[in-house]
Parts: structure tokens; C-alpha cells; sequence
């Protein structure tokens, strides 16, 4: 029996049309013992991670209620609050308010999707929920009438909250103001703020991509190699540093407020309770109001002093800044996502990721520190270090009292020369001495490069392998045939030049499974090398299963809309088709789309049991113009699939298929 969670994230997954979403709430709503405020609270919760339409919230919100009063028992006799008393305040300003006993002027009603700003902005999509505001995608039309390329703006209306509070147009005034003064590539643009109505709201510019916090939360995340990830250090600590120069301290610094662009920028987001920590004599009115006092700060990532409600410092942002930087290396927070304060009674160290070297190591710990006065200084140093960008200084000349010995390289020649300020020798002559006998230059150590590891891994048979290169370190990840063997494989890669450390994660597959990975290796490698946007793996990452055990897993798409496809690759030669495999009526997924299957129970571990493969398949189009069987056997399936794939890939190019792969092996359970 589904339940409400379920059915509004298969709504808003497309699975459902609104007929036969409200047709599943009734369903839940008459089967369900949970009372109605219990009910409620899913329904809030689940719509602040899946929004709903407004008009299709406040429906299931009704039905909620009327479910209630046909057939109270228990709390659900108590007299209810209001709908929207029971609302959180992020929901109620997203909520438009069509009770007919109730009356609203239309300039004061709660504006969502649909409607109009000022007669000029059209909010046309939702794009998400912060601390101060909801953020949605709007069009301008005095830049559609001036013909912009480009009338799309982003507006953050206040939430109902803070318009209650009294001094809440000041606080999104002054957000403006900061906001419009830092003028940089890494910080979002601001263009103004105005009200219509009771409701104020922002407006700047239109970011498309992705916030760092789902990059951060994708299923199986376990940190970028770091040469992935400095570009984003980067971007992030140049904001920071701009607006430190300015006087201005974020606050509120967290991966939600970290935007990744579509075209590969790093923008930071939301100013809104930055506070000035320089404080001219002719800003009388700083202290008029703080907009940290309307809360906002986000635990994981606040500093301790901020918790401790002390004067902010850039030192708070480096802290913060700290954190996303070692999740982002490590794919886990730190402190285990304890607050800084409970950190610092617990004595908890963070451990030192496998992927930084002695300089970042130092800065990192230094940044994470839970003592302002021993945490890195400054932004601008943290990224020196990180970057392993060294300052330049003015060369030190040691000065002896009788005698200056200069070892110079002459270009090409290695020569060493000798000069003595007493004796006479000439300077210009080389001079070879028994104390100071010629020695051979030292051969360059070579470079590592990916070219060289690239034909190694190609020439494995029946293998899905990739590599990433660090300085002198290798590390190489897939899967590989048995008979092939990874002692082989890492024998020959220790072999090449240039490489110091080797680190594979490298899991072996039997014989049957040799098609799979002929025909999907290289799709597999391209997603692995381009970050791996395309993911699936099995709940709580179990890859031992046992025999009526559910089979759950969470997925996420690529980074661009696709029709996705899960197959279960059996030890007996055959294939079993999990999604969609839904022949014309398969649904295109959109971009980055997370979501998990099989949480209701559809699937279980049954015979044959052995070692087997799950595949999840992401292309542009759709696979088939038929349904197929959803079980059949893997050589009539592969057959299929890689005639369709040849033509998507000279169609699209074949970096628009991904793969991911999961290795399980399933056993029988003890009667």
C-alpha cells in the first residue's frame, strides 16, 4: 500500500498524472491510521524537499482535513488549529489562500507560479525554499518587450516570517545594498529590491546549473580527486576574500549558497545575513537592525563563535569554508555534520583525506580549527596554500666574512663555478677541486599523465576502468574479467613512468558478464572521467545481499534530460528489467534527478543467487519504440541495445549515454 511520501515524490518524479495522484491520496487517506496532524506534517515535509503546484497543495491539504472530519477518533477529535497556523512559515508563503471564509485583498495575497510582480515579473518556476525567502525563476517583461535575449531574472520574495516582522523590508533593503556592492564573477549579481503589495522581494540575476549541496548529497559521493575540486575551492574563496576586503562576513556560508553553473562557473549565493564587522563612524544606523537576528545560520557549518552569538569575523567564513572544502574532497563532513560547538566538548579531530598533500593538509586543519585565534587568518592564505601558490619574496644573498661561494647552473651544461673573494682566482674560470668534485645531473623525474595510463586500461578485454592522475599518484577504479585478474593489471600500471602510488579499486566479474561490460565499458569510463553525474547504488551501499532481502536503490541522472533504463543481470544469462523499459510511453527524466526505487517493496532477492550486475542506462532518446519482456535473456537484450545505442551515439555523440554499474553478490538465507 503506498503511502503519502511516496505518492507526492511519484507525483512530482512525473509518474503520475494529477487524475491518479489524487486518486492514490484517497487511497492513502482511507487506508492510513495516522491522524490527520501526523499527515500533515508529511505533507509539509515532503513538499519543502518535492514542491508541489500551489493549487495541488492546498487540494491535498483539504483532503486532509476533510478525511478528518468524516471520521475523527482519538487526537483527531481535539479541536484542529488553522490550515495555515499549521503550516511552516516556508510553506505558508508559497500557499495561496482560497478559503471562503476568508477574505484577502488580491495587492496582499500570497503570490506563487503563475502569478505577476508589479505587473512586470511572471513567476514561472519555483526553484527553491532558503532561511529568508523563496527563490523562483521569473520573466521580465520590460526586457521581453526591449527584445533581451535573455528576460529571465531570479526573485527571492520574502517569506511570511520575516514580512511579519517589523523591520523585515529593512533587512531585504540592506541585503540589497551588500549585495549590489560586491561586484565579482563568483558572486551572484543583484540588480534591486522592491515590494508589491505586503510582499518584498529581491530581484538578480538567473543562475541555471546546480547548488554544491546536490553535488554533495548524490548517493555514493565520496569526495572529487583534488584537482577536481580546486577549481571550486577556488571560486568559493575568491568570493569570500572579495567581500572580506569589503568588510562583509557571509554568515550563513554552506554549500546550498554554492551554485555551479551550467557553463562551469562557481557563483555564491545569498548575502541576506551578512553583517557589517567594520563599522564607519558614518554608517550610524549598522546597528538599527541585524539580520542574524532573524536566524539563519546553519549549524554543520557555523563556527563556534557564531554560535556563541559573538561579533562575526571572516574567520567564521573560513571555518565554514573549511568544512565544504573537506566534504567536497572527502564526501563526508569533518565533525560527522556535529556542530562546531558540540565538536569542541567532544574533542573530535578531523581525519586527514588521502588526497592532499602536507601544505593543504595544514591549511585545512588550520581553517577547521575551533579556536578563532588559531584558525587561518585569511581567505587569501587558506587558497595560497591549497593552491600551492607560493608568495614572492626578495632573494636572501648569505654573506660570508672571507669567502662567497655561488653554485651556479650554467644553461645546458651543468657546470659549477667557484668564485673566492681572496686569492685572485678569477671568477670566469672554472675550478674542479678534490673537495668539490663535478657531479652528474640528476635525471628529471617524468611526468605521469593520463595518456600514458589510457591504452593501458583499453587493452583490457571485457573491462570498464578509469583513471585519475595526481601529481606522482594513480588511482584506477571499474571492473574487470576474472581470468584478466587486477594483479596483473596493477603490475603493469606500476610500470609506468612517472608513477609513485598506486590506488585501485578494482572489483572482478565472471565470464557471463563479458557482453555487459563490452558494450557498456566505455560509456561506463566516460561518465567516471566527466564526474560520474550519472550513479546508482544499492541503499546503505550493501553490495551483500541475502535471499528475500528488498532490493532499493537510489539513482541519479545525468547532468542533462534522459530516459533512464535499471537492469538486474542475472547468474543464469538473463536479464530483468527494473525501468522503464516502457517502449514510446518511457518518460524523459530531467536533469540531475534523484530519487530512489524499489523503497515500496516490489523487489526481492530470489534465485538464482550468485554474483550478479545492475546497470543503469541514461540516453537521449528513447531506447525502443516496443516494450520488450521484462525478463529475457542477455544476448537477445545486448543484441538490441547496441544496435540502438550505435546510432543515439552518431545521432547525439556518446558522451550523451551514461552508464553506472553496481557489482552484488546474493546468497541463500538459513532456513
Amino acid at each position: 500500500m503506498p503511502n503519502l511520501a511516496h505518492v507526492i515524490r511519484c507525483f512530482h518524479s512525473g509518474d503520475l498524472s494529477p487524475n491518479q495522484f489524487f486518486a492514490q491520496i484517497d487511497r492513502v487517506l482511507a487506508a492510513n491510521e495516522s491522524n490527520s496532524a501526523q499527515l500533515l506534517e508529511i505533507l509539509t515535509e515532503e513538499h519543502t524537499k518535492y514542491p508541489l503546484p500551489p493549487e495541488v497543495y492546498v487540494e491535498v491539504h483539504q483532503r486532509i482535513e476533510r478525511s478528518a472530519d468524516s471520521g475523527p477518533t482519538g487526537e483527531e477529535t481535539q479541536i484542529q488549529d488553522s490550515p495555515t497556523e499549521r503550516l511552516s512559515p516556508e510553506q505558508s508563503a508559497s500557499l495561496a489562500v482560497s478559503s471562503s471564509d476568508q477574505t484577502v485583498a488580491d495587492s496582499d495575497r500570497l503570490k506563487g507560479v503563475g502569478d505577476t510582480l508589479n505587473s512586470r515579473f511572471v513567476l514561472e518556476e519555483c526553484l527553491g525554499v532558503g532561511g529568508m525567502g523563496t527563490v523562483y525563476k521569473a520573466m521580465d517583461l520590460r526586457k521581453l518587450e526591449a527584445s533581451d535575449r535573455k528576460p529571465y531574472i531570479a526573485i527571492k520574495v520574502l517569506n511570511v516570517q520575516f514580512r511579519g516582522h517589523p523591520k523585515s523590508l529593512i533587512a531585504l533593503q540592506r541585503e540589497a545594498k551588500k549585495a549590489q556592492s560586491l561586484a565579482h564573477p563568483n558572486i551572484v549579481t543583484v540588480y534591486d529590491f522592491d515590494r508589491d503589495g505586503s510582499m518584498v522581494y529581491l530581484t538578480m540575476e538567473y543562475l541555471s546549473g546546480k547548488s554544491l549541496s546536490h553535488l554533495l548529497k548524490t548517493p555514493g559521493f565520496a569526495g572529487l580527486p583534488y584537482a577536481e575540486a580546486l577549481p571550486i575551492i577556488n571560486g568559493m574563496a575568491r568570493a569570500l576574500a572579495y567581500a572580506h576586503e569589503r568588510g562583509l562576513v557571509h554568515c550563513d556560508f554552506k554549500p546550498a549558497n554554492v551554485f555551479l553553473t551550467d557553463t562551469g562557473q562557481v557563483k555564491v549565493i545569498d548575502f541576506g545575513i551578512a553583517r557589517a564587522f567594520e563599522k564607519p563612524e558614518e554608517e550610524s544606523d549598522v546597528t538599527i537592525f541585524d539580520a542574524g537576528s532573524l536566524g539563519g545560520v546553519t549549524p554543520a557549518y557555523a563556527s563556534p563563535e557564531m554560535l556563541d552569538h559573538l561579533e562575526p569575523d571572516p574567520r567564521d567564513d573560513i571555518y565554514a569554508l573549511g568544512c565544504i572544502t573537506y566534504e567536497l574532497l572527502t564526501g563526508r563532513h569533518p565533525f560527522d555534520r556535529l556542530s562546531a560547538t558540540q565538536a569542541r566538548s567532544a574533542g573530535a579531530k578531523p581525519q586527514r583525506p588521502k588526497n592532499v598533500g602536507n601544505r593543504q593538509w595544514r591549511a585545512l586543519k588550520a581553517a577547521l580549527s575551533l579556536d578563532r585565534q588559531t584558525r587561518m587568518p585569511s581567505v587569501v592564505n587558506f587558497l595560497e596554500a591549497m593552491s600551492g601558490a607560493r608568495r614572492r619574496t626578495a632573494p636572501v644573498v648569505p654573506v660570508a666574512a672571507s669567502v662567497v661561494v655561488g653554485v651556479i647552473l650554467a644553461a645546458g651544461l651543468g657546470y659549477y663555478w667557484q668564485s673566492r673573494t681572496a686569492g685572485g682566482t678569477n671568477p670566469a674560470t672554472p675550478v674542479a677541486t678534490s673537495e668539490t668534485p663535478p657531479q652528474a645531473a640528476q635525471p628529471p623525474v617524468p611526468a605521469l599523465s593520463l595518456a600514458s595510463v589510457t591504452p593501458i586500461l583499453a587493452s583490457v578485454p571485457c573491462s570498464a576502468l578509469s583513471a585519475t592522475v595526481d601529481d606522482h599518484t594513480l588511482q584506477v577504479q571499474g571492473f574487470l574479467p576474472e581470468r584478466f585478474g587486477t594483479t596483473r593489471l596493477k603490475d603493469t600500471l606500476g610500470k609506468v613512468p612517472g608513477v609513485n602510488t598506486l590506488s585501485a579499486d578494482i572489483q572482478q566479474v565472471g565470464d557471463d558478464k563479458c557482453g555487459v561490460l563490452k558494450l557498456l565499458g566505455p560509456y561506463w569510463t566516460t561518465n567516471m572521467q566527466t564526474g560520474g553525474a550519472a550513479s546508482i547504488h544499492t541503499r546503505d551501499a550493501a553490495k551483500n545481499l541475502t535471499e528475500d532481502d528488498p532490493l532499493i536503490l537510489d539513482i541519479t541522472t545525468p547532468g542533462y534530460a534522459s530516459y533512464v533504463y535499471v537492469d538486474y543481470y542475472l547468474v543464469d544469462g538473463n536479464v530483468f528489467h527494473l525501468l522503464s523499459n516502457l517502449g514510446p510511453r518511457a518518460k524523459q527524466t530531467p536533469a540531475n534527478y534523484a530519487t530512489s526505487i524499489g523503497s515500496d517493496g516490489e523487489w526481492v532477492i530470489s534465485k538464482p543467487l550468485g554474483t550478479e550486475l545492475v546497470v543503469l542506462l541514461a540516453t537521449p532518446a528513447p531506447l525502443f519504440d516496443t516494450m520488450r519482456p521484462q525478463n529475457e535473456t542477455t544476448t537477445d537484450y545486448l543484441r538490441a541495445v547496441e544496435d540502438r545505442l550505435r546510432q543515439m551515439a552518431s545521432k547525439y555523440g556518446p558522451d550523451r549515454i551514461a552508464v553506472d554499474l553496481i557489482q552484488i553478490t546474493t546468497k541463500a538465507r538459513e532456513r
